[in-house]
This record gives C-alpha cells, sequence and structure tokens, in this order.
C-alpha cells in the first residue's frame, strides 16, 4: 500500500493560482493519504482562508488539519489505520 503525502509549495501564488495547483493535486493523489499545503505565515491568510472554506467541504476530503507551523494546512483524503 502506497502511504504517501503529497505537497503542494503555494508560496507566492495568487488565490487563482493556488486554487488550479489544489485541484490538479487533488486530481493526481491517487494513493496519497494526505495533501501538505504549504501556504505561509506571514502573507499566507488569504491563501489560508481560501484553503480552508473552499476544501473544508470538498468531497475528495476528509477533514483538514492545522498542525504546530501555522504556515500548513493538512487535506486528510483517506484514513490510515
Amino acid at each position: 500500500m502506497n502511504q504517501s503525502i503529497i505537497e503542494v509549495d503555494l508560496h507566492g501564488c495568487s488565490v487563482h493560482q493556488a486554487e488550479i495547483a489544489i485541484n490538479a493535486a487533488l486530481k493526481r493523489s491517487k494513493g496519497a493519504y494526505r495533501i501538505r499545503l504549504i501556504h505561509g505565515y506571514t502573507r499566507g491568510h488569504a491563501l489560508r482562508d481560501m484553503i480552508r472554506s473552499q476544501y473544508g467541504h470538498h468531497p475528495g476530503v476528509i477533514r483538514l488539519e492545522f498542525g504546530m507551523n501555522q504556515g500548513e494546512t493538512d487535506l486528510v483524503l483517506r484514513e490510515l489505520y
């Protein structure tokens, strides 16, 4: 079983560019159990807010996770047992 994390660095992206990158990652996420979105902390509020509002209810995402690093948000796609 492939237990992988896809990382998408969104630094320097506009909200529209970030949406395109995230949607592409979701399409190629076969086998991955999470997508780690690196949006940044100091100037990443627009991206963070868009991720949390649009992908928190996405049908392919079980839940969002926020770690100790405030510049990252994880989209959990499936559970590992």
